[in-house]
């Protein structure tokens, strides 16, 4: 018994001593890892900055079969959050501020740890992404307990970092490899009430522009008392790669045509219908130009004439606001084309008949049969 009460007080004094060593030691941590990404900034960029995605690459979250992520309406760009439960704890983030294509800063609180997290990203010379991820901030004591036990933050936070990292660059290697390119060939396109704002912008924007303006097409057209008639659409009357810059119509296709009032941002309007060259891409944004190469390569060998006084349409048939894996997305892209001009065939005219002795032809020696099969008509 004697012993036993000896290991109980030896334990019960261990104890006393962690407890007086974590309460000694600073609540700060600061944890940075970096990773080169296989993937264009742009599209690591977007994966990032949609928490939608977070439930695949967090270690805690793949590794944690009881985690529950809840995801409000908005998850992408300032004042995005999530929320998580599970049995290691509970917990939010919040998305602060965005520089696009470069940072992403955020909040996050976790059962009285709070962290303020930074995202870089920087292009590298081989096409790839440098992705650093950095957390400080000040730890519950629950949790400084846990890291002076395994090795401090550094060791414990970076080694889910770690792990989260090489999830994302395997995740995104498989998103951005997945992809679709066909030239389904000339079609023709209807007519197409719409409501749309119009307004010049970075081509690299133009998806993101997209996301923020549609949704606000959708709460006019119910407030107008419309009906969506089809997916979302991108009119492009230019296209100019030299300045990267491009004027589109962002549009919502409708049940009927409307008028708006003068200096609305949101205007009514109709897509007469064209002839034009279709193209589905199924996949990411990023290749977007393979399919318009291949389209341009599809006009020229089939001696098709392109309509030169706009760009081209692209529907959104899957997009960012339907779907979050990359490799999900669809979008249905039409060059306009000029109708082939079909040859009037020539009527033979045929004269009255007439009386007059000088206009009657001698009588023709009958053909032979042979003759009557090669003669034109």
């Amino acid at each position: 018994m004697k012993i036993l009460k000896y290991l109980f007080l030896l334990l019960l004094l261990s104890l006393v001593a962690l407890t007086v060593f974590v309460a000694t030691q600073k609540g700060i941590f600061s944890v940075e890892r970096s990773k080169v990404i296989n993937s264009p900034k742009a599209t690591v960029y977007n994966y990032l900055n949609d928490f939608r995605n977070y439930e695949d690459f967090e270690s805690w979250s793949v590794e944690d079969p009881t985690m529950k992520m809840t995801f409000p309406n908005k998850t992408v760009g300032n004042g995005a959050s999530f929320y998580w439960t599970g049995a290691e704890g509970n917990g939010n983030a919040i998305t602060l501020k965005t520089k696009d294509g470069e940072s992403i800063q955020q909040k996050m609180k976790y059962d009285g740890t709070e962290a303020d997290v930074n995202w870089t990203f920087k292009d590298t010379l081989t096409g790839k992404t440098k992705v650093t991820w950095k957390a400080s901030g000040t730890m519950s004591f629950l949790f400084k307990i846990y890291t002076a036990l395994n090795g401090g933050s550094d060791k414990v936070i970076g080694t889910i970092y770690e792990k989260s990292l090489a999830n994302i660059d395997k995740n995104l290697d498989y998103e951005t490899k997945t992809y679709a390119i066909k030239v389904n060939g000339l079609v023709r396109k209807t007519e197409t009430p719409y409501i749309r704002q119009t307004f010049t912008s970075e081509i690299g924007k133009v998806g993101k522009n997209a996301r923020i303006v549609i949704p606000k097409l959708i709460e006019f057209s119910k407030n107008n008392g419309l009906a969506t008639n089809g997916k979302p659409f991108i009119i492009y009357h230019t296209y100019d790669i030299s300045s990267g810059l491009a004027k589109i119509s962002i549009c919502l296709p409708t049940n009927r045509e409307i008028a708006t009032t003068s200096g609305s941002d949101i205007s009514g309007g109709k897509l007469n219908g064209f002839e034009a060259v279709k193209t589905t891409l199924k996949g990411d944004y990023s290749h977007l130009n393979e399919a318009f190469k291949k389209t341009t390569a599809f006009i020229n060998n089939e001696k098709i004439t392109p309509d030169l006084s706009w760009s081209h349409l692209e529907i959104l048939t899957m997009s960012k606001l339907d779907v979050k894996s990359p490799s999900k997305l669809m979008t249905e892209i039409y060059y306009p084309t000029k109708p082939k001009v079909v040859p009037v065939a020539k009527v033979p005219v045929y004269k009255p008949a007439t009386t007059d002795p000088a206009a009657v032809k001698p009588t023709e020696t009958p053909k032979k049969p042979e003759e009557e099969e090669q003669s034109e008509f």
